[in-house]
Parts: C-alpha cells; sequence; structure tokens
C-alpha cells in the first residue's frame, strides 16, 4: 500500500515543469544556437561535397537553390541570435537571459524547423532533384497558420447574434418609457 502511495506520489511530482533560471536559458540558448549552426554547415557541406563527387548531374537550378537553403538558414539562425541575446550589466552580471529557444510552441519552435527541413532537403536532393520539391512545404505550413490564426476567423466571423437585437430592442423601449415618464 505505501509502495502504491509513493509511486503515485512520485509521478504526481514529476508531471510539475521547474522553472528555469536566466543562466540556465543562457546556457541552453549557446547549446542550441550551436546545434543549428552545425547542422546547417554540415548540409551545406555535404552538398557541395556531393556536387563535386556528381558535377555532371548538378545543374544551375540546384545551385540556386542551395544558395536559396544557404540564405534561409542563415536568416533563421541571425533571427535566432537576436532572440535569444542576452543583456549584461557593466559589472558583467547577468540582467536578462533573451528568449528561451527551447520552450515549446513559440516562435523559436518554428523557425527550428524551418532549418531543420532545409537542411535535410539539401542533404536528400545530393540524392535526386527532385527532393528540392520538399521546400513546397514552406508556404504550405505558412498558409495554414496564416488561415487557422487570422484568415479563417476573419472570414468566418459570426454575424451579431439575433439574441443581441432583441436585446437591443429591450433597452431601446425600456429608454423610451424613461423618457416618456420624464416628460410627464
Amino acid at each position: 500500500m505505501l509502495c502504491c502511495y509513493l509511486i503515485i506520489t512520485q509521478e504526481k511530482k514529476s508531471t510539475k515543469q521547474a522553472t528555469k533560471g536566466q543562466k540556465q536559458i543562457v546556457e541552453e540558448n549557446v547549446a542550441t544556437l550551436s546545434f543549428y549552426r552545425n547542422m546547417s554547415v554540415a548540409a551545406v557541406a555535404f552538398y557541395v561535397s556531393a556536387c563535386g563527387v556528381f558535377w555532371s548531374t548538378t545543374t544551375s537550378f540546384d545551385i540556386v537553390l542551395v544558395f536559396l537553403c544557404a540564405f534561409t538558414k542563415f536568416c533563421c539562425y541571425r533571427f535566432m541570435t537576436y532572440m535569444a541575446r542576452a543583456k549584461y550589466s557593466e559589472t558583467e552580471q547577468l540582467l536578462d537571459g533573451g528568449i528561451d529557444l527551447n520552450m515549446e510552441s513559440g516562435l523559436s519552435e518554428h523557425i527550428k524547423d524551418a532549418i531543420i527541413l532545409t537542411s535535410a532537403t539539401e542533404v536528400l536532393s545530393s540524392i535526386s532533384s527532385y527532393f528540392w520539391l520538399i521546400l513546397l512545404v514552406i508556404p504550405c505550413r505558412l498558409f495554414h497558420m496564416a488561415w487557422k490564426n487570422f484568415l479563417g476567423p476573419w472570414f468566418f466571423q459570426k454575424a451579431p447574434a439575433a439574441e443581441q437585437e432583441a436585446q437591443d430592442d429591450k433597452k431601446q423601449r425600456k429608454l423610451e418609457r424613461r423618457l416618456k415618464r420624464q416628460q410627464h
């Protein structure tokens, strides 16, 4: 019986998420940034080395797409470094650790997904040029997010309900009665 109580208590305690300190956020952000930087550089290096071996099958379209992917990853990485920038005082004391890049369901999550997708596309496109079509997922995802958060609710916003109009009519009649009483 005591054993079951301890197991249940431990499960309840493990579900509570601990808060992170600013110093821990800075350390995790540095590790996250280095991981995604290394992933980006490795994907470009892999594709360039594959192009070196199979130069006869590489087209100018492939080279343009590699530069586009590299530019996209560079912009995403720079934006993540801007988000994670820590602020220090004159005495080198940590004031603000920046935004937590490992936070779930945040903007950094979408940026990390873009880096992963472009890196994977570069590596896979060294096998076949048809893998460049994977990049079409990005505009589809952006449209989906825009539709879900902005466009859909705006297009399908419900008109004022009939109940609201009935309440407004009641308020108007009540106001008219008050005005009549005040005139008499």
